[in-house]
């Protein structure tokens, strides 16, 4: 039976619900997580330099050229946000404000971006056939895990509380559903943004990561430390991701 547009925007929705499984390891701590924020920073930073790899090498197995443009206009935009961020001072959420604030709005843009692009695998995904779509879905929702626990590996160290950083990893990838239904329904005008996508999300993605992440967590914890902590956080994302394509 051919997929339809319902099943589309299920199967896309239940990926974004997985992100926010990323919080629920913080249920099962006691202590007082603002002291992570160093080692929080450094392994947010290897999850997300894993998911950079594995973004450039996806676009570039549809279009090295489109990855590489991607890449710059991702860049090129979290850069401008972050100057805008650290321009007005004004920006809180909840108790949260200046660096703090400017740090959390940074990550769910780069998640933000990164959920569009995979709306557009899952509906272009769909395309292909209703197994296919199911089989790369199920794929992304358990990828959405570990990306969920970077995001709250940053927000829940500076006071959000588990059930708002689950709520607020899940509104990162809400754009999934979203742009799930259009890619299915046009295919062959989709598809050829996919590795541009890919590509800004990459590119978003180092930013953060050396710009923000990396600095802020040598900041609390010694060179050493971090970047055992990062290596850590990138072998363990990487050997997951190759699990899921056996």
């Amino acid at each position: 039976m051919a997929p339809s547009v319902t099943d589309v925007f299920i199967a896309a929705l239940v990926t974004a619900l997985a992100t926010g499984l990323g919080a629920a390891p913080f249920l099962f701590s006691r202590n007082d997580v603002s002291r992570w924020n160093g080692m929080g920073n450094a392994l947010a930073s290897g999850l997300m330099a894993a998911a950079t790899a594995l973004l450039f090498w996806e676009g570039a197995a549809w279009s090295i050229p489109r990855t590489i443009l991607g890449a710059f206009l991702g860049w090129g935009f979290i850069a401008v946000l972050e100057r805008i961020l650290r321009q007005d001072r004004s920006v809180h959420i909840g108790d949260l404000n200046g660096a703090d604030v400017r740090k959390a709005l940074l990550i769910m843009g780069v998640m933000t971006a990164h959920s569009l692009t995979e709306g557009i695998g899952v509906g272009v995904s769909f395309g292909g056939g209703d197994n296919l779509g199911a089989v790369i879905s199920a794929a992304i929702a358990v990828h959405n895990i570990p990306e969920g626990l970077a995001i709250s590996l940053v927000l829940v160290p500076r006071g959000f509380s588990v059930g708002k950083a689950a709520l607020w990893s899940i509104g990162s990838s809400l754009p999934q559903p979203l742009m799930a239904v259009p890619a299915f329904l046009f295919v062959a005008w989709f598809a050829p943004l996919l590795p541009i996508g890919l590509g800004f999300a990459g590119g978003a993605m180092v930013w953060v990561v050396f710009r923000e992440l990396l600095p802020d967590a040598q900041t609390q914890l010694s060179e050493r430390a971090t970047l055992l902590y990062a290596a850590v956080a990138f072998s363990l994302m990487m050997i997951f991701q190759l699990w899921l394509s056996l």
